[in-house]
């Protein structure tokens, strides 16, 4: 059997039933790995150096070709890296590759990634007295906001939201922001720093490369010709042999890490505490305790009391992040367990099943998602049956087959389970890319609505409801949201028309008055014909509304621009998505310029007579 595929089972009584969990946290330099045999029991532990390995998938091979033989299921791996969807690039790596197909290489069920300042605030909770150091401060408040730092090869922020039955993650680029002096040595350091960057970042001082900056620039200030040392020979030359300048840079260090932690605990308001991890201060080890760092933590003016308060910790334990992705883990197969009455259903008929049904009732109860938008060849090779034994176990459940189960079973659990953007095979039967292009479309739709511009919208709405006449200029695909729009704006006794004629762009543009208004709307936002109408109807003194993405340069010409940013290549496919995307943001439109028409009479003359020709026309979406 092959190394990607894991390797073969093992007993343990008291483990998983669906076998060991592989977990990892993979930073820039090192990547840690364990097994999980059993809730917080971490076996076959190994530190692997990245720059041994070409990519992730060569990095996981590597390590599961060290380990007992285990068929491994499900995995999550902490990551040095902001985590957005499937496609990931490392930012302190040339490393890039889909969750997706690492999923499908290893032959995992379930394979999550996230960021490790994520898992690393989630493993908080789970630690111990034990594995903590506390540097100054009172007792944690329970229920309270807690935050977390770490100084590594980069500088990770994140915190901890308490809620009704737990805590949520806050997630955060913080190290990121502006680095702030607070004394005449920080800011001959950042002019130092400015010699290298035009902008210089918390985490350019705070972290392994900015210790061995800070030791370069008191070297600088102090006229001392020195040769640049890597972190680990600074805090060594520091804590084992007393170098003087050295101890300087652990000692600048050390404040401005209480200061920046500080920052965070105000802007928090983290009375649960401040937690410190990463590479670099866990093993700084009792100087730590008696640095600058809590002097500094509460050196804040008129906040002083309220820092004194607060306790802050180094987290001392091995591999945190292990707690904190097996947590997130277990949380996420928990989640999918779901409370259908079909779960129920396929939980209570296992003992009825053949063990190869049984291998298929296991699979859809640990990953519904996956048995939804599989097909069912992959279904089979994931449970290990046969295509025959899939269609059996959806019989059992009283189903025809496959396609038949699915329907009922994506009925169960709507609501249970995120909707992803899944590609369409050319294998896949008409259920199954009928599931996946409405999941694609929900899942767009769904971003678009958590990313809409409601001031734009609102800016849209006054202009066209003031219109004296509007026109709809589009080319290709985007010729029918125009239309679309055309026929509803013309029912509300709007003057109305549409072009879709290069040539005529211009030359209609070159007709229309102030108060009149233009919606452009374009996939790439780069045609040159719309770009020029645009330039004329905006010298007329008419409006242009823009519905194209935010960053073009019809957006940049507009009077507003309402943003589509769904990126389609429309060179090489037909665009779909982006189309629906349009035509919503045509009805959100329509439905504005209805829901005031109601209250005409409650405004004066003037608002009567700007509403009064919307008045007559019903829109789905209102009450009537």
């Amino acid at each position: 059997m092959t190394t990607e595929n894991a390797l073969v089972e093992h007993g343990n009584a008291a483990g998983f039933s669906s076998g060991p969990r592989l977990l990892a946290d993979i930073g820039a330099t090192h990547a840690r790995f364990t097994l999980e045999s059993s809730p917080g029991v971490f076996e076959s532990v190994k530190v692997l150096k990245c720059d041994e390995y070409t990519d992730i998938i060569a990095l996981l091979r590597a390590y599961l070709s060290t380990v007992p033989a285990s068929k491994v299921h499900h995995a999550a791996f902490a990551l040095a890296n902001p985590i957005d969807g499937d496609q990931v690039r490392m930012t302190n790596r040339d490393w890039a590759f889909s969750i997706e197909d690492v999923r499908r290489e290893f032959g995992l069920y379930t394979l999550l990634i996230v960021n490790d300042f994520t898992a690393l605030a989630m493993s908080l909770p789970g630690l111990q007295a034990k594995d903590l150091m506390q540097v100054g401060g009172g007792t944690p408040v329970a229920k309270s906001v807690i935050g977390v730092l770490g100084p590594g090869t980069g500088l990770g922020v994140s915190g901890l939201i308490p809620t009704s039955d737990g805590f949520v993650t806050l997630g955060s680029e913080g190290g990121h922001v502006n680095f702030a002096p607070v004394d005449e040595r920080e800011y001959a350091i950042l002019q130092f720093a400015w010699k290298e960057w035009p902008h210089v970042s918390t985490e350019r001082l705070i972290s392994g490369p900015g210790m061995e900056l800070i030791y370069r620039a008191l070297a600088d200030i102090n006229n001392k010709k020195v040769k640049a040392l890597p972190a680990q020979d600074i805090m060594r030359g520091a804590l084992a042999d007393a170098d003087e300048l050295c101890l300087e840079t652990l000692e600048c260090f050390c404040g401005m890490l209480g200061s920046f932690s500080a920052n965070l605990a105000v802007t928090l308001g983290a009375f649960g505490g401040i937690y410190i991890g990463g590479g670099i201060v866990p093993l700084m080890g009792d100087y730590f305790l008696t640095s600058a760092f809590r002097t500094r933590f509460e050196a804040k003016g008129r906040f002083t009391s309220y820092l004194a308060q607060i306790p802050t910790f180094v987290i001392t334990t091995p591999n945190p992040a292990f707690y904190g992705v097996s947590a997130i883990l277990s949380e996420h197969l928990r989640g999918r367990s779901g409370d259908s009455s079909l779960m129920d259903r396929i939980q209570q008929i296992q003992a009825e099943l053949t063990p190869a049904e049984r291998r298929v009732a296991t699979l859809v109860l640990e990953n519904p998602r996956t048995v939804l938008n599989e097909a069912i060849a992959e279904i089979a090779r994931l449970a290990d049956v046969s295509q025959p034994t899939v269609i059996r176990f959806c019989r059992s459940l009283g189903f025809l087959g496959l396609a038949d189960f699915k329907l009922k079973f994506a009925s169960s659990l709507t609501g249970t389970i995120p909707v992803r953007h899944s590609q369409v095979r050319m294998s896949d039967s008409t259920h199954d890319l009928s599931a996946k292009v409405i999941d694609n479309t929900v899942s767009a739709i769904l971003n678009f609505r958590d990313q809409l511009d409601v001031r734009s919208l609102d800016q849209a709405i006054a202009l066209l409801r003031r219109a004296n006449k509007v026109e709809f200029y589009a080319m290709g695909n985007s010729r029918a949201v125009a239309l679309d729009g055309q026929h509803k704006f013309f029912r509300f006794r709007i003057p109305t028309a549409s072009y879709g004629d290069a040539h005529l762009f211009s030359m209609a543009a070159e007709l229309l008055n102030p108060g009149d208004v233009v919606i452009v709307v374009s996939n790439s936002g780069k045609l040159p014909e719309l770009l020029k109408a645009v330039d004329v109807a905006r010298l007329a003194g008419a409006d242009v509304i823009a519905i194209t993405p935010n960053q073009s340069p019809l957006a940049k010409k507009a009077t507003v621009c309402l943003a589509v940013n769904h990126t389609e290549d429309n060179a090489t496919f037909l665009s779909m998505i982006s189309r629906i995307l349009q035509l919503l943001l045509i009805d959100i439109i329509a439905v504005g310029l209805s829901v005031d028409a109601p209250d005409a009479e409650a405004h004066g003359d003037v608002k009567r007579k700007e509403l009064s020709r919307f008045s007559n026309l019903l829109i789905s979406h209102l009450d009537s």
